[in-house]
């Protein structure tokens, strides 16, 4: 197969990819921008955000994909995002960090980049900060080398990126992170 150049075989591929592990498409997304000022002036980009969901798995569990043409090439990453318990009903940041890393470690794929966010948001200045509502991102950016080989090395990724996503969720550490219902 030959290399993958614009957005929409990238997002086919990821789609064929992620409905062959389970997980339907709950939404969709495609912007265009070209407008642009100092230095990206004249540039264009065109991005694609996929959101999948299973119905055996929480609401508060879904993947997230991130897809990106410009005249730079094409870049993405998958992110497997979790609600989170509330702030009060969770161990201490430091230890919550420590704990997200740890099981990262030990089911997702090495050789990627793979950045964890822990966001933490309340609803308004007057609420208590023990009621910050949390989520955690796990993400593994796509490797150029892997749109370079085409659409079945995309398919495959995707693949290797669900299960490892699949079994950080069912990790035996992520319990009290991952929402019941």
């Amino acid at each position: 197969m030959s290399a993958i150049l614009t957005l929409e075989p990238l997002l086919e591929a990821i789609r064929e990819g992620m409905d062959g592990a389970g997980w339907a498409l709950s939404g969709l997304q495609k912007t265009t921008s070209h407008q642009f000022e100092g230095r990206w002036e004249g540039e264009h980009t065109r991005s694609a955000y996929l959101f999948f969901h299973r119905d055996d798995l929480p609401d508060g569990v879904s993947i997230d994909v991130f897809l990106d043409e410009s005249s730079k090439g094409l870049r993405g990453n998958f992110a497997l995002v979790i609600d989170g318990p509330d702030l009060g009903e969770s161990p201490d940041v430091t230890r919550t960090l420590s704990t997200l890393s740890e099981a990262a470690g030990a089911v997702l794929p090495e050789g990627f980049r793979s950045p964890i966010t822990l966001r933490l948001w309340l609803e308004g200045r007057e609420a208590p900060p023990d009621e910050a509502e949390s989520e955690y991102r796990f993400k593994l950016h796509i490797p150029t080398v892997a749109v370079e080989a085409g659409p079945s090395a995309i398919v495959a990724l995707t693949s290797t990126f669900v299960k490892a996503f699949e079994a950080l969720v069912l990790d035996s550490r992520m319990q009290v992170y991952v929402p019941k219902e």
